[in-house]
């Protein structure tokens, strides 16, 4: 029986754990802090928890559009949410782990630490392995003169213990994580300004998904302003953000979005030959494989891309691959992604940068939700669809969408680019009527007019 030992209880650590107990392996997982990760405890599962409250805000303010009048003043219970936030992660956490005891996973808590020749320390305790994964995942990243201190200078970790909603918050940093909080305090009451080292928020996101972002941030109240933090100062009322320019803009609360370290401090990489790259992220091929043999690491510490779908996945094919299964390697063109703003930004596949540059040839549509029937009658103008096909054979490359609940309207568009299909049979797949995600197949069929 093939001893494997797991260092992390993340989506990476414990899907791969699943998948090794079903092949017949002997598995031993490691947790620091508590199965499922800083991904089910402090990370994905509560800042989504915390989205789905600022959803339910915007639909309020919205529903004057269908004749829905509100009496008296919506307001949101912090308090309420940030138990809700709390309980959902406990129990998501308890809930894995209550799976891997059944399915026959070995847990061991504590602190780990990977020894030459397999080996994996935790506490006084050695356990020898055939194959050992790494799924460490990765902390916020500290700015220097900006170091939180869980009050007024806060990572996204420390938000759910706030007493109360800040009057004034600013987001540093514009990437995925600053766009997603600083659209939900918005929805939810907050007076929010959004600091962007770059040109526009969502930097790496497709440039009209962002642009129409902004434009809904700016409409809504929201101060987008351009520049990089220098330092952030606590006063007698709140924090003072100084930029590099020299400006500075004066809140109740900072919130601190510039990016992640992976958690590979005191892990015994260099004494077992794990080789990591400059930013310090584990180096791994395409079967999650790093340098030293019998050794795989998957998730956040390999900084292949943050999402807990591909953690997942890179957990898996860790465990398919080692144990002598059958396995694709992990292919990031088919990743879909999304950004839990409002409205949502949902993506796979090639991108308009590639496009543009003429990396990829495509033909691309742009089709606006406004021009849905379903998006009429919920008073919806703000999104689109774009798909993206080769030309000539007109299979789909990609495509993005904008709108509410995008997450779940990209799922046909990246079943297409999964499975190799066609701008023709995607047009010619039934869609419900009215329904947006009409506007899906209402975009393939004028993809097909614009095939050369």
């Amino acid at each position: 029986m093939t001893r494997i030992a797991i260092i992390g209880g993340g989506p990476a650590g414990y899907e791969a754990a699943l998948v090794a107990v079903q092949l017949g392996g002997e598995v031993t997982l490691v947790e620091r802090d508590g199965v499922g990760g800083m991904c089910v405890l402090a990370d994905c599962v509560p800042s989504k928890t915390l989205i789905a409250t600022s959803e339910a805000m915007t639909q309020l303010s919205h529903a004057d559009l269908v004749g829905v009048h509100t009496d008296g003043v919506v307001s949101v219970q912090i308090a309420e949410v940030h138990a809700r936030v709390k309980a959902l992660a406990l129990a998501q956490s308890a809930d894995i782990a209550a799976r891997l005891v059944r399915e026959g996973v070995r847990m061991l808590y504590g602190e780990a630490q990977l020894l030459p020749g397999r080996k994996v320390s935790v506490g006084q305790q050695v356990v020898a392995a055939d194959v050992v994964l790494l799924a460490t995942g990765a902390h916020p990243r500290v700015l220097a003169g900006a170091e939180p201190d869980g009050e007024r200078i806060l990572d996204w970790r420390q938000l759910y213990d706030l007493p109360a909603l800040p009057d004034h918050l600013v987001v540093v940093g514009s990437g995925v994580t600053g766009a997603e909080f600083a659209s939900a305090y918005l929805a939810m009451g907050c007076r929010v300004t959004l600091v962007s080292s770059r040109d526009r928020v969502l930097p790496s996101e497709d440039p009209d998904a962002a642009e129409q972002l902004q434009q809904v941030f700016v409409r809504r109240g929201m101060s987008v302003l351009r520049g990089r933090a220098a330092a952030v100062e606590r006063t007698a009322e709140g924090v003072v953000i100084k930029l590099v320019d020299g400006s500075s803009v004066g809140a109740s609360h900072c919130l601190m979005t510039v990016g992640s370290v992976p958690n590979t401090t005191d892990l015994g990489l260099a004494e077992a030959g794990v080789d990591v790259d400059a930013g310090g992220f584990i180096k791994v091929d395409r079967v999650s494989r790093t340098t030293a043999d019998g050794v795989y690491a998957a998730g956040d510490v390999t900084g292949v891309l943050a999402l807990a779908s591909v953690a997942a996945m890179q957990g898996r094919i860790a465990m398919w691959h080692a144990l002598g299964e059958a396995v694709t390697p992990l292919r990031l063109g088919t990743v879909a992604a999304n950004v839990f703003t409002d409205p949502e930004v949902a993506s796979v596949g090639v991108t308009q940068a590639q496009v543009d540059s003429g990396t990829v040839a495509a033909v691309s549509v742009r089709l606006p939700l406004a021009t849905n029937a379903r998006a009429k009658m919920q008073g919806l103008t703000d999104g689109f669809v774009k798909l993206f096909c080769r030309p000539g054979s007109g299979t789909i490359l990609g495509g993005v969408v904008v709108a509410p609940r995008a997450s779940e309207l990209i799922l046909p568009v990246s079943m297409a680019v999964q499975h190799g299909l066609t701008s023709d049979q995607l047009a010619h797949t039934f869609s419900i009527y009215p329904s947006l995600g009409g506007s899906i197949t209402e975009a393939a069929r004028q993809l097909m007019l614009h095939e050369p």
